[in-house]
């Protein structure tokens, strides 16, 4: 028993040596890079586990191996069967309470961690977020901070010392979806009608991704997360910004009159216009967004033009029409969605 635990320990240190040499070069959706306090807790729950089960693989396999060799058929041997042993109590014991031992002990350590996850305190200073998953983008609200933006969620860095978590209210707008990105937190179903929540508390700036890990539809595998950490400088910067009401100039007021005479009004909002749309991600500060159909695309013009054009070209399946307009009135509007930042 001793020289498995061994065998498990030097295994698992040579895992964790080479996993923090190739952290650089890792996915950013690697779980084994945690860095907020929930992916600390899954990851160390998942360690324990694993050097559970490689003990208990060890163990089972050196018997097998062990049986093998000890027990083969040898060629000077006399043919014949070995001497047999039934209804061993001592055995048939062994074999029902240690398997039970070891289902109560993991049973007791997840609990614990869901616990100290589920039931964790939120702080006075806590940012709150309002998370609405729809087919097939996210939409975030921040009710204390008056700014709603969608598919790229920038929240504050946490100081261990003086911690500034981030608490979700999770919803749906239509189907089962789920919040997940991997090194801020364990996974969270948004299920229409029943409110659920999370928290993380992130100690590193930078951008990490995420996905939808509930499959609701056509574009699943494309509504992507995009997760800002920023200083909190920086998150106060950019919550000025997006507070700001969109800026029209004359030279696109042309594509500002199309926009609003068409159907995009219908499904947008943009602040300080006569577009009030809650079907489709508020576009008040689009520019200020580095991708475009929850990720699908960079956000650059032509992008911009060409999923005005079509969408499905960029994103089959998407719930977004291709609107038919002309190609001036195609250029007119992407000038002026160009001036929204």
């Amino acid at each position: 028993m001793r020289g498995s635990r061994t065998i498990v320990t030097v295994c698992w240190s040579a895992v964790g040596a080479f996993a923090e040499t190739a952290r650089p070069f890792l996915s950013p959706t690697n779980i084994f890079a945690p860095v907020s306090t929930p992916a600390q807790s899954i990851f160390d729950l998942s360690v324990f586990v694993l050097e559970v089960t490689a003990l208990i693989f060890v163990l089972v396999f050196g018997l097998l191996v062990y049986a093998v060799v000890k027990f083969r058929k040898r060629r000077t041997g006399d043919g014949q069967e070995p001497a047999q042993v039934y209804g061993s109590s001592q055995l048939e014991l062994a074999w029902t309470v240690i398997p039970v031992l070891i289902v109560v002990v993991l049973f007791l350590a997840s609990a614990r961690v869901i616990a100290s996850i589920q039931n964790a305190a939120q702080p006075s200073n806590a940012i709150e977020v309002t998370v609405i998953g729809h087919q097939f983008w996210w939409e975030y609200r921040y009710p204390s901070l008056g700014v709603v933006t969608a598919n790229e969620l920038h929240i504050p860095v946490s100081d261990p010392v003086h911690p500034t978590p981030t608490y979700l209210t999770l919803l749906s707008a239509d189907t089962d979806h789920s919040f997940w990105v991997p090194r801020l937190a364990g996974k969270t179903d948004l299920i229409p009608n029943h409110p659920n929540s999370m928290w993380m508390d992130p100690h590193e700036t930078g951008l990490f991704l995420g996905q939808c890990a509930q499959y609701c539809g056509t574009q699943h595998a494309m509504m992507l997360l995009r997760v800002y950490v920023q200083t909190r400088d920086e998150f106060d910067r950019w919550i000025h910004q997006q507070r700001q009401r969109a800026q029209v100039t004359d030279t696109v007021s042309e594509g500002q009159k199309i926009f609003q005479r068409t159907a995009c009004i219908t499904c947008h909002a943009v602040g300080g216009t006569v577009a009030n749309g809650r079907f489709g991600p508020d576009l008040t500060h689009l520019m200020s967004r580095d991708t475009i159909a929850s990720g699908a695309a960079p956000n650059t013009p032509a992008n911009l033009r060409h999923w005005i054009q079509d969408p499905d070209a960029i994103k089959p399946g998407s719930k977004m029409p291709a609107m038919g307009l002309s190609d001036p009135e195609l250029n007119s509007v992407t000038a002026y969605l160009e001036t929204l930042r």
